[in-house]
């Protein structure tokens, strides 16, 4: 063999094992794309200021979300348990990652959420009042009771521990308002001295309850504290009280913009403070970033019961929003921009 094959054999063997070592180098993995996830949606309401603005804010949490969220699904079921049922059901065919809702009370609504889950859909839910299932996922709410007792421990330290109170609450038969009443009770049944003469259900109405108050205070001539569970039933308690030449006297409230405006221009008048009590709009916010955790494989509490948020009179300037309309309920993540867009301008 001569000097010339010998070498090319040897640059032939060479190239050989080059091509040989490259074909059995692995190939870098491709890079995983993160999934993005269908959501369903349900406005469990759209009949009042509370529960409109609770869905645009989950609509504002959706957007900021964009890089994870396909599809947002929206049905809305008119406070209705049936037609809940039916929204759900219409969610699950879609074959949506995740259920987001606020549940109407009722076994058909639970058994429902059941169906969902048996799907392999995550549900989560912003109450769990009624429900005969836990097998959501998570929870995310404010505790009613808690909601009514922080109010009544305010009035009750407001009034030194005695005192002639009057009671404004929601809708009877109202699941919302009998727990708020019952965490209110549990305070006042400690303190003897605190004396509840009167109530009325004011539907969490303005003009409601400016009339309850009227027709309670044309019957007791005395009447130390209001302790009322919503901030337009106290706007109303407040004109009454006025409109009977009547001295103000503590009252408790919420956190809507009507009230709030009230308030700030009442400082130093009478004896009058407040505590303005929230079960915040932005509950359902919340609820997606819950959901979107869980979505991401991350580990999540099934039950999340977050502390009552309150204004009072140190924080009131914070929250009060003197340009915008009284429907506005100021303990919001809503940006000034979807708020303005949602409730415009006063002047």
């Amino acid at each position: 063999m001569t000097k010339f094959v010998r070498s090319a054999m040897v640059v032939l063997i060479i190239a050989m094992m080059s091509v040989g070592a490259v074909a059995c180098t692995p190939k870098s993995p491709p890079e995983p794309q993160s999934k993005k996830f269908k959501i369903g949606f349900d406005i469990y309401y759209a009949g009042n200021t509370w529960s409109v603005q609770s869905a645009e804010e989950f609509k504002a949490a959706a957007k900021r979300h964009a890089d994870e969220i396909e599809q947002v699904y929206y049905t809305e079921s008119e406070s209705k348990a049936e037609k809940q049922i039916a929204n759900i059901e219409d969610l699950i065919s879609k074959k949506v990652d995740a259920i987001i809702m606020s549940p109407i009370s009722g076994p058909g609504v639970s058994r429902v959420i059941d169906q969902a889950v048996e799907a392999g859909i995550k549900v989560f839910v912003t109450g769990n009042e009624g429900l005969e299932t836990d097998k959501y996922t998570a929870c995310v709410t404010v505790d009613d009771k808690a909601f009514g007792r922080t109010g009544a421990e305010w009035l009750v330290q407001a009034l030194d521990g005695k005192g002639k109170i009057i009671v404004l609450n929601g809708i009877a038969g109202i699941q919302t308002s009998a727990v708020r009443w019952e965490g209110a009770q549990e305070v006042f049944e400690q303190h003897p001295d605190i004396e509840v003469i009167g109530q009325a259900s004011a539907d969490w109405d303005y003009a409601k309850a400016k009339m309850a108050t009227a027709n309670l205070l044309a019957a007791h001539p005395q009447i130390d504290g209001v302790w009322s569970q919503g901030g337009e039933m106290t706007r109303g308690a407040v004109e009454a009280f006025q409109a009977a030449d009547r001295k103000l006297v503590p009252m408790t409230a919420e956190d809507n913009n009507g009230f709030l405006k009230v308030w700030q221009t009442l400082e130093g008048v009478d004896d009058f403070d407040s505590i303005a009590c929230s079960k915040p709009t932005w509950l359902t916010a919340e609820c997606l970033e819950v959901a979107l955790k869980a979505l991401r494989g991350e580990s999540v509490e099934k039950l999340q019961v977050l502390p009552v948020p309150t204004i009072d009179a140190d924080s009131l300037d914070q929250y009060v929003k003197p340009d915008l309309p009284d429907s506005l309920w100021c303990n919001t993540r809503l940006s000034e921009e979807d708020i303005t867009a949602l409730f415009g301008k006063t002047k």
